[in-house]
């Protein structure tokens, strides 16, 4: 009985130990997991910044390039008819607001999360399109 008693009062005590030692060893790989996602969060915040900031530099020269067609066709329709020239005008001016609305939208976007970002910029995308379109049309000579 004595041996029996001993026995299982060893077996427990080395249960406990090695209860102990995965606790700890638990708790060790929980601090590494935690760890390594604090570092996986600081390069997904990274990734996240360097993305919006190349997206603002692509866009950036659209608008630039959209600025210079601007003047080009300006100096293309100075020898245009008065009545051409003034349609060509309030064109020239509408797409100019929409080129400068454009930047401005641009300027003013704050990191507000990925899930925003990406519909901003599938937004941001389609009315890029839609103005570079406008551009191609009114740079496009109709000859009939």
């Amino acid at each position: 009985m004595k041996k029996t008693f001993v026995f299982i009062t060893a077996i427990a005590m080395t249960v406990a130990v090695m209860g102990c030692d995965s606790s700890a060893k638990k708790v060790e790989n929980a601090q590494e997991d935690v760890a390594e996602a604090k570092a996986d969060l600081k390069d997904a915040k990274e990734d996240y910044t360097q993305e919006i900031e190349s997206y603002r530099q692509e866009t950036a020269d659209k608008i630039a390039t959209n600025d210079q067609s601007i003047a080009e066709f300006k100096t293309r329709i100075a020898s245009e008819k008065k009545e051409a020239k003034a349609d060509y005008n309030k064109k020239i001016v509408a797409l100019e607001k929409k080129n400068s609305d454009m930047k401005k939208r641009m300027d003013e976007y704050k990191e507000t999360g990925r899930e925003n970002w990406l519909i901003f910029k599938m937004e941001f995308n389609r009315d890029m399109d839609e103005l570079g379109q406008a551009f191609k049309d009114l740079t496009v000579k109709n000859v009939k």
